[in-house]
């Protein structure tokens, strides 16, 4: 390892590592580091999760990646299968490395083994169910769908999808996302499952959203233009917006008004196939409100970085660093 500040945190870790993998010294230096204190890999665990190392990045030993110099590549909309998953050289992390990795992987494994559906980055994908309802999936995204006579049923698992509904007042359409029901007889809207929450918002009709899981439950009523999210612990907030605004994903755009910029960033991570690390909690949760083209992520990181007066670093071909002052 040369003489640069050597990393103290699980995310400045990440970035050494990544920007300096035939480091023996720093290799070593990192082994010390997470066994040191069972915080450290608690820390890198979380990283690991956030950032899905695994499947998501170029590998680690520079003679697999040398070829991949140039501007980041976000993945064509269009494109309806998800790239070979990119392992990560084990070596210099020994164990808990190891372990760390696997409980990233087996979440994905497990979506892929359950769900009807499944978007990788940058992927949209259009399903009509036997009723003629349609469903459009967004990246990174998943779904389970079980129809019986009495109800029409939809489990997200992870994600986001917009939902046209084909009324039948007697067959009601619920679309379940973790411990929260969105109920709906007729209507077009989005579901989005975001940071222990879920997040509900209406372009036409009426729905309505529940948490029967906490005391008391909460229950809202949403009508077009209307967005509700509520955190699974019990928390609710709701506003409003343009109708037409709702899913804005599906023409291109990422259209939103005084949401986190981490909220904000983790969406558009969807169309880059590379990391996007975003430093600082007073950075992450400044409101945002913007428009941004998601053709090309890497130009939004650029624009949300600017508007919020924060540092924009890209560390490599496939990693942004959006840092507060």
């Amino acid at each position: 390892m040369n003489n640069r500040r050597q990393p103290s945190r699980a995310s400045e870790w990440l970035v050494a590592l990544l920007d300096q993998p035939d480091d023996r010294d720093l290799r070593a230096a990192f082994g010390r580091w997470i066994a040191a204190d069972s915080a450290h890999a608690r820390d890198w665990d979380e990283i690991a999760r956030t950032y899905e190392v695994l499947g998501e990045v170029t590998p680690l030993h520079r003679v697999h990646w040398s070829g991949h110099a140039g501007e980041p590549r976000a993945l064509p909309i269009a494109e309806k299968r998800r790239r070979p998953g990119r392992r990560i050289g084990l070596g210099f992390a020994g164990t808990a490395l190891a372990a760390c990795l696997a409980l990233v992987l087996l979440p994905d494994l497990m979506l892929h083994w359950t769900a009807d559906h499944v978007t990788g980055t940058a992927e949209q994908q259009y399903v009509r169910l036997e009723d003629g309802s349609t469903i459009r999936l967004a990246p990174d995204s998943a779904v389970d769908i079980a129809y019986t006579q009495a109800e029409r049923r939809v489990t997200l698992l992870s994600g986001q999808a917009f939902f046209e509904v084909t009324p039948n007042p007697e067959r009601p359409f619920r679309v379940a996302a973790n411990t929260i029901e969105t109920s709906v007889v007729g209507t077009a809207f989005e579901v989005q499952m975001v940071d222990r929450a879920t997040r509900v918002a209406v372009r036409e009709g009426t729905v309505r959203v529940s948490h029967e899981g906490v005391v008391p439950p909460v229950n809202e009523t949403l009508i077009a233009g209307d967005w509700a999210r509520l955190s699974w612990d019990g928390g609710s907030g709701r506003g409003s917006m343009l109708p037409e605004n709702v899913a804005s994903w599906l023409d291109g755009q990422l259209i939103v008004q005084d949401r986190p910029v981490a909220e904000v960033v983790a969406e558009l991570r969807h169309y880059y196939s590379g990391i996007v690390l975003v430093q600082g909690d007073a950075l992450a949760n400044q409101p945002l409100t913007g428009v941004y083209s998601l053709s090309d992520p890497v130009a939004a990181f650029r624009a949300i970085a600017s508007a919020q007066g924060a540092s924009f670093r890209q560390l490599s071909s496939w990693i942004v660093l959006i840092s507060g002052g």
